[in-house]
């Protein structure tokens, strides 16, 4: 990692001296819901579509083509849905069924915004009318409302899970969103959940750098959320209860301050050099562990926005390029002042954390949850940053957020 942001600081650096800068517009878990039971990739297993029709001016149906698919016994069951102005054809759904396995497949919808984007998403787990339980995930860089979130059949069967995933602005099929923001991210995901009638609290868990917009929800909607949980969260060198003498000698911090001067000042490089360098996909032993690399192979989807040919597309860039600014630019609260928003202890707040993470250091969580004690902690010895994708954690994490249990020793 040092390797590959010292050659594209190298080339940044010959590129600004010589003038032609331009601008282009712990522990490792093994809860698993019981010993045999059957895990569920909520990337397939989807909820019956939501019954309510959309409130006027609001939204409107999706009119592309849309794929979907759902397991069906031990296969996988897939169908195409199209729609065009004025019609609609939909795949017939089977009668609701006790096996999760045989819920009916269903496309991802989409909802018009007060701005006049639209934001895709899709609805997982139980069906909605008897769930105990409402989710709110959201996904991190360079992924989508197809993340792959692990749980096992059991877990979602007894305790009545329903999960909403959705694509953040830019992202999968929502509208991009010029003016992206700490507090757009909020609008979206409090307008989701007014839309989808989630009710006046529902739970919410971040991942990676879906932790910036999770963090601002604590800050600007704490009365909206039942629980929340932080999944190997990003950490934001400028947020200024940070001590220097805990970053000063974190390369992290460096390289993040260069990738946001690239980004401001010389898009068309930094474009460049991801397309020609960078495939996280391929498993960076810089950026990932053992058990990281394991968890690739197995998760074929892998970053399917950083391939060399999606960055090449203006839209997909753009997208995260304004991500990665707004979680490492400058915020308009300091996470670090943020009161419990749970003082009566009717929930709880949790940080999950990898101890092998090489992209972000376990001694910043452990520093944020020092000066947080409401914050619970939990850390995976050899675990790195793709921990949601190993066996057993999204249990354990769900367990301890919705019932306050604590992941087996190990």
């Amino acid at each position: 990692m040092r390797h590959f942001w010292g050659k594209l600081r190298s080339s940044a650096s010959h590129l600004f001296s010589s003038g032609r800068s331009k601008r282009d517009g712990g522990r490792k878990n093994n809860n698993g819901g019981g010993g045999g039971s059957k895990v569920v990739d909520l990337t397939l297993v989807v909820a019956p579509p939501h019954p309510h029709p959309p409130p006027a001016g609001v939204g409107k149906p999706d009119t592309r083509t849309r794929w979907c698919c759902g397991f069906r016994g031990s296969g996988c069951v897939m169908g195409m849905v199209e729609s065009g102005p004025g019609e609609a054809r939909q795949v017939s759904s089977p009668p609701e069924s006790r096996e999760l396995q045989e819920y009916p497949p269903v496309t991802s919808a989409k909802m018009k915004l007060s701005d006049g984007r639209y934001l895709a998403y899709t609805e997982r787990g139980v069906p909605k009318s008897r769930a105990k339980y409402k989710i709110v995930i959201v996904h991190g860089f360079g992924s989508s409302k197809e993340m792959s979130f692990p749980v096992s059949q059991d877990l979602i069967e007894i305790l009545g899970l329903y999960f909403v995933l959705y694509d953040r602005a830019g992202y999968g099929d929502s509208d991009y969103n010029p003016k992206r923001s700490l507090r757009s991210e909020v609008q979206d995901i409090e307008e989701l959940a007014n839309w989808l009638q989630l009710g006046s609290k529902f739970y919410i868990i971040g991942v990676s750098m879906g932790s910036y917009p999770t963090w601002s929800c604590l800050k600007h909607i704490p009365h909206r959320l039942a629980g929340v949980a932080f999944i190997v969260p990003t950490v934001n060198y400028r947020w200024p209860s940070l001590p220097d003498s805990l970053t000063k000698l974190d390369y992290r911090k460096r390289l993040i301050r260069w990738s946001i001067r690239i980004a401001s000042h010389a898009p068309g490089l930094l474009q460049w050099f991801v397309t020609s360098k960078w495939h996280p996909s391929d498993g960076d032993p810089s950026l990932f562990n053992k058990r990281d690399i394991e968890a690739l192979k197995k998760n074929s989807g892998g970053f399917p926005m950083f391939t060399p040919e999606k960055l090449r597309e203006r839209l997909v860039f753009e997208t995260l390029r304004s991500d990665f600014k707004v979680s490492f630019g400058k915020w308009d609260f300091d996470p670090l002042d943020l009161e419990d928003p749970f003082p009566k202890e009717t929930s709880s707040v949790h940080i999950w954390q990898g101890y092998e993470d090489k992209v972000v250091p376990y001694q910043l969580q452990r520093y944020i949850t020092s000066k947080l004690p409401w914050i619970k902690y939990h850390e995976i010895p050899d675990g790195g940053h793709l921990i949601v994708h190993y066996h057993g954690v999204c249990d354990a994490i769900l367990r301890a957020l919705l019932l306050g249990e604590e992941e087996p020793a190990l």
